[in-house]
């Protein structure tokens, strides 16, 4: 996508570049005079977030939460997107990979206001709806994590599916938490900008907001993980109780069988009339005997 100015007045000039190419990078540097480091970092896509100043130029680089679908959650890449923002003296360069949420919502309010802007209020809009897109994907983990939760208990479900969805919302929530710490120090660095105290604090409310919801969820997650191993010891283990309550009901007539199994002439049942009955009697007491002893001692 070309080099796109997305809103221009007496104040204020919003250069925006999407998917950005080494000739759009070049142009930036020959016509701002923004340092090579500073736009190379902007094509890194695992790059975390930060604040730099180099002169005249303010130089942040935040994560947006995406709502793609990654296979392998293993870096910060797969569930967020890097948007560069720099401010010069009335204007504001951002650059990203794809389109974003913030970009776009930041650009309908400004189409649609009448009040002149500067870059400084520009880059807060696009830092508050940055947070305000982990605060949604907190929400969708939250409810994924209930459903889950609602499946484990009250529905018979496969536990082997369940765990891993389980461990598949561990990545992502503990993902989201590691890039809202580290954006920490470049959320603190607004105060730095010509902007009111108030309007810095609904930034720093929102970032504390969104790392308490993660911190939340990561407990309750890792809490559900506890509960779901136990309450599969337990089924394990109810598994394991009644087969020993059987192994109790057939020893004691394995035994008896056993006895008169062995090839003895002397055996005083062996000649008896009735001997084959009496011993089938002396096996079904015993079970009985086991059963009621079973019930009273409530097993």
């Amino acid at each position: 996508m070309p080099i796109d100015t997305i809103y221009r007045s007496t104040h204020c000039e919003w250069v925006d570049v999407e998917a950005p190419t080494a000739e759009d990078l070049k142009f930036l540097h020959e016509r701002y005079e923004i340092n090579n480091l500073l736009l190379e970092d902007t094509i890194d896509p695992n790059h975390l977030p930060k604040y730099e100043e180099d002169g005249s130029v303010k130089f942040f680089l935040l994560r947006e939460s995406t709502e793609l679908e990654r296979k392998n959650l293993n870096t910060i890449s797969d569930i967020s997107t890097k948007i560069a923002i720099f401010l010069l003296d009335k204007t504001i360069i951002t650059i990203h990979r794809m389109k974003t949420r913030s970009i776009s919502e930041t650009k309908k309010k400004l189409t649609g206001s009448q009040e002149e802007t500067t870059p400084e209020k520009v880059a807060l809009m696009i830092a508050i709806l940055i947070m305000k897109s982990f605060d949604d994907e907190s929400i969708s983990l939250l409810e994924t994590m209930d459903n889950i939760e609602n499946e484990i208990f009250l529905k018979n479900t496969n536990h082997t599916s369940q765990i891993r969805r389980l461990y598949k919302l561990k990545r992502k929530s503990g993902l989201n938490s590691r890039v809202l710490v580290i954006s920490t120090d470049a959320i603190d660095k607004f105060k730095l900008l010509n902007l009111q105290d108030s309007q810095i604090v609904d930034l720093k409310d929102k970032h504390k907001d969104v790392v308490a919801d993660f911190d939340h969820l990561n407990a309750q997650i890792t809490n559900l993980i506890s509960m779901f191993l136990a309450l599969s010891d337990q089924k394990a283990n109810q598994v394991m109780k009644v087969l020993a309550i059987y192994s109790v009901y057939f020893l004691p007539i394995t035994f008896i069988a056993g006895v008169y199994g062995m090839n003895f002439d002397n055996m005083p049942e062996l000649h008896h009339k009735y001997g084959y009955y009496f011993t089938l009697g002396g096996m079904a007491l015993v079970v009985i005997s086991t059963f009621i002893y079973v019930r009273r001692r409530q097993w």
